[in-house]
């Protein structure tokens, strides 16, 4: 198999970043190939606190819950709550326990300590309320969005009263059931309090565009596109709890979509705002289409990554990241004939390389698919190779 150079391996840094992409871009994508690696999340903090000094990034959004990412965002910019608080309730999918997020928040929390808001560093979660076994309950957002109008509207404008909503949302249990995502018939999102609930959110959505010049008047900008937050969060958990309803063979690409533009939505208001690293898995940040197969059957939906790139052209950028090894999960030194043994080959630890001029050596070859014995780890997919700017490469991800 044709060989990579040495020389085309370039430091993981902001210079070396931006070389290969045609100008500064308004988000830039920095994959994961598994979760709960921190040597992995070691190099996008680095990279992070690069891209602040020399570039003038201010956001980093990571693949965890939006509105817990609320929390995180008090803390880094406020110093509302503590670290320990924090870590416990302002992220999803477990990664509060990482040392390396845990790292993140407080050098985020230290660079802030005196500067004006204008020049701090802000925190996201952009993933919608999910969880794999389930979404969680639409209350939070739909009662914040209705506060943030009801404090600075006449009450005749509003849909509804908070009586109402509270009325029609019920216990939390209803929309939380684990076994609803198996089982659709255990999923209250289409009974017709549920039915009710979504006509008034997108009501309240609408009057919330309807009154903007008004509202960022009377509150602020920052208070406004956290309203913004809260009616895509409602909206997006209403539509994810109907369609959990659905008995349809369509149900699980349905879902998977929805989740999909959840994510997209949230980080296309992130780049309204700034330039931003986005770190998720590569599977959430990949221009392609994504697919898995579920009982056999081949499911497909567009990835986040896909959809914002659709909308922003060549103001996204994605950079992927391959791993050698992963030897306490099973995953020993890749097949010389895939992408990452030919990755491995080279003698740097962790270096980015061009994956345009990669594409461009594996012309005449096709590497072969590299297969994991590990469900936790996915592989690069030599077919999407062409649809990345960069693949940062950590030749070993050791356990600490």
């Amino acid at each position: 198999m044709t060989a990579v150079t040495s020389d085309a391996a370039h430091a993981v840094d902001p210079a070396a970043a931006m070389g290969l992409l045609p100008g500064r871009p308004r988000l830039l994508a920095l994959g994961e190939p598994t979760h709960g690696e921190d040597d992995l999340l070691d190099v996008r903090n680095d990279l992070f606190r690069q891209l602040v000094e020399q570039e003038c990034y201010r956001t980093i959004a990571i693949e965890s819950d939006c509105m817990m990412g609320l929390i995180v965002d008090d803390y880094v910019t406020s110093g509302i709550g503590n670290l320990d608080d924090v870590m416990a309730r302002g992220f999803s999918h477990g990664f509060g326990a990482s040392a390396a997020n845990r790292e993140l928040v407080r050098w985020m929390r230290a660079y802030n300590d005196g500067r004006p808001a204008s020049e701090q560093v802000r925190f996201a979660g952009f993933d919608g309320p999910l969880e794999i076994t389930g979404a969680a309950s639409p209350r939070q957002a739909l009662i914040a969005l209705h506060a943030y109008l009801a404090a600075r509207l006449d009450a005749d404008l509003l849909p509804c009263t908070a009586d109402t909503l509270d009325r029609l949302l019920g216990a939390d249990d209803r929309w939380i059931e684990p076994a609803a995502m198996m089982d659709p018939s255990r999923s209250g999102g289409r009974t017709t309090d549920a039915e009710q609930l979504r006509l008034l959110a997108d009501d309240l959505v609408v009057l919330l565009a309807a009154q903007t010049p008004h509202l960022i008047a009377t509150s602020s900008r920052e208070d406004w596109h956290r309203a913004r937050l809260y009616g895509r969060t409602a909206t997006g958990l209403l539509s994810y709890h109907f369609w959990m309803a659905d008995t349809s063979p369509g149900r699980m690409a349905r879902l998977l979509g929805l989740r999909a533009s959840m994510m997209a939505a949230n980080l296309l208001a992130l780049a309204e705002r700034g330039p931003a690293l986005v770190f998720a898995h590569n599977a959430h940040l990949q221009r392609d289409k994504s697919s898995m197969r579920l009982g056999g059957l081949p499911v497909e939906w567009w990835s986040a990554g896909a959809i914002v790139s659709a909308h922003l052209g060549e103001e996204y950028a994605f950079l992927a990241t391959a791993l050698g090894t992963i030897r306490h999960q099973g995953v020993d030194a890749p097949p010389p004939d895939t992408i990452e043994g030919l990755l491995y080959a080279l003698p740097e630890e962790r270096y980015l390389v061009d994956a345009h001029r990669l594409a461009f050596v594996l012309a005449d070859v096709t590497p072969a698919a590299r297969v994991s014995p590990w469900f936790g780890y996915a592989p690069l997919d030599p077919a999407h190779v062409a649809g990345v700017d960069g693949i940062v490469f950590v030749k070993d991800s050791r356990r600490r």
